[in-house]
């Protein structure tokens, strides 16, 4: 992104206008464009900087300035193993770090020095090879660590540009002066639509600690401190994703939101519909949209003026979306350069996603499923599992739901219960989600097992479960169902 969109976007403000909203401090509009000028001017004997570190204005700034000094930013998301951590590092060419977290990164022994503090976070500094990367690259994203050496993925300048501005022109109407980021910053939809957007439409960023938020790591998400977030900053707009909102209601108890609130994106992962009508009869005006890494995050989105139930919206003005004949959906945007590593030069037009769906007549794209994870079953019926888990988490009982039975006569599921909830509950819960199903595509038999998170391998960092993970955990008490049917469920 041009360091001029955003910091143009700064200048017009009053002086004193505030701009981002710490935990403990806040940024005016001329204090932001001062530190970004002071962080600068460090950065200029550096390549690639890479930031690990709690949600902040700091970040922000980091971010800011990189793109000011002309260098590439390499965000690092905190929920990233020591192994992950260091095949982006290596594979970025990254050799300036700034941190929270110092001791992680001294732990992976590759060279990485603490040379000064900057703002409570370590400024740290290592010799390293030059990696070779796509002209024009500002950012590298990697993706959500789904597997145990993500792909970086070199984003452009102009193309998350046209990205967060047109996110700006798609939601102009709507009256947003005050935006609360929820997921970390790391996250590219955060990043884009959670800073970049508000910044050039003038809005003011609340960036309090993931802490505070309710993120506990291998504890958990505590979903009564967002709530207590919402009600105390704010805020008038927040993305969520559908692991997220459905604690959120769960932690609201039927009690409204502040009507401050005007538009909640969801997306990352497939959101049943009857979860977002919970969500809007407690005052949440919730509205589901789809994306990539590779196109900057977001491809398609709904809002008041365009929504249509059960769908993702229609794409943003410098997305091009289409259908093949196979059903699997194929995208093109500004953003993507290639990726790392990769010699191979990207398309130029649309590539595919590997996601199955559907653009209606009113040009609304609806997902059905990942082309590599539809399960055949045993009687030949193709279901994508992706349909049954939203069903299934649709019920307040369930939290997490994988679907398996590839080759099996009956689909079996790996279910995480809400807090609170046993088996019987459980039991009652799938029926519910199987009355709504045909009966190719329903639950014969599941097993309890403890949350998937990030921490534990089985999640990624925005919540969507890792589906072989799952399967190796859990595989044996899984097939242990299929000859001992008269087992009802299995909690683990």
């Amino acid at each position: 992104m041009s360091a001029d969109d955003l910091l143009a976007a700064l200048a017009a403000r009053e002086a004193d206008a505030v701009v981002l909203r710490g935990a403990s401090e806040s940024w005016s509009a001329e204090a932001v464009l001062d530190e970004v000028a002071a962080l600068s001017a460090r950065l200029m004997d550096c390549r690639v900087l890479a930031v690990l570190a709690d949600n902040g204005p700091e970040w922000v700034i980091a971010d800011l300035a990189a793109r000011h000094a002309g260098r590439v930013h390499l965000p690092l998301p905190a929920f990233f193993t020591q192994e992950q951590l260091a095949h982006a590092l290596a594979q970025s060419g990254a050799d300036a770090v700034l941190t929270d977290q110092p001791e992680r990164i001294e732990a992976l022994g590759i060279g990485y020095a603490a040379v000064a503090p900057w703002r409570g976070l370590a400024w740290m500094r290592r010799e390293c090879p030059t990696a070779t990367l796509p002209p024009g690259t500002a950012k590298v994203s990697f993706t959500s660590g789904s597997t145990g050496t993500p792909k970086g993925v070199c984003l452009s300048a102009e193309g998350l540009r046209q990205t967060a501005a047109a996110l700006v022109a798609t939601l102009g109407y709507l009256s947003i002066s005050r935006h609360l980021a929820v997921l970390p910053l790391a996250l590219l939809l955060e990043n884009v639509a959670g800073v970049y957007a508000p910044l050039l439409r003038g809005a003011e960023i609340a960036l309090p600690g993931l802490a505070q938020l309710g993120w506990r790591g291998m504890a958990g998400f505590d979903a009564g401190a967002l709530r207590n977030t919402i009600v105390e900053t704010r805020p008038h707009s927040l993305i969520l994703v559908p692991e997220l909102l459905k604690a959120l209601l769960s932690a609201a108890g039927g009690r409204r939101i502040p009507d401050s609130t005007r538009f909640v994106a969801v997306g990352g992962a497939r959101c049943d519909a009857t979860l977002i009508a919970a969500a809007r009869r407690i005052g949440l005006p919730v509205y589901e949209g789809y994306g990539l890494t590779e196109c900057g995050s977001v491809v398609t989105l709904n809002h008041p003026r365009a929504d249509q139930a059960g769908s993702v919206g229609r794409p943003l003005p410098p997305m091009r979306v289409q259908v093949d004949s196979t059903r699997e959906i194929r995208v093109g945007g500004p953003c993507f350069l290639g990726y790392l590593g990769d010699a191979g030069k990207p398309e130029t037009t649309l590539f595919s996603t590997g996601d199955l769906g559907h653009l209606d007549h009113a040009g609304y794209l609806h997902l059905s499923g990942r082309r590599k994870n539809i399960l055949v079953t045993a009687y030949g019926r193709n279901v994508a599992p992706e349909w049954v888990e939203a069903a299934l988490t649709a019920q307040p009982e369930i939290a997490q739901a994988l679907a398996l039975g590839d080759a099996r006569p009956w689909l079996a599921a790996v279910l995480v219960a809400m807090p609170g909830v046993d088996a019987t509950a459980l039991a009652v819960a799938v029926a519910r989600a199987n009355s709504g199903l045909p009966d190719y595509a329903r639950v014969g038999d599941w097993i309890a097992a403890a949350p998937f998170t990030s921490a534990n391998g089985l999640a990624t960092g925005n919540g969507r479960p890792i589906r072989a993970a799952i399967g190796a955990r859990h595989g044996a008490a899984i097939a242990a169902l299929y000859p001992h049917k008269e087992n009802t469920h299995v909690v683990l």
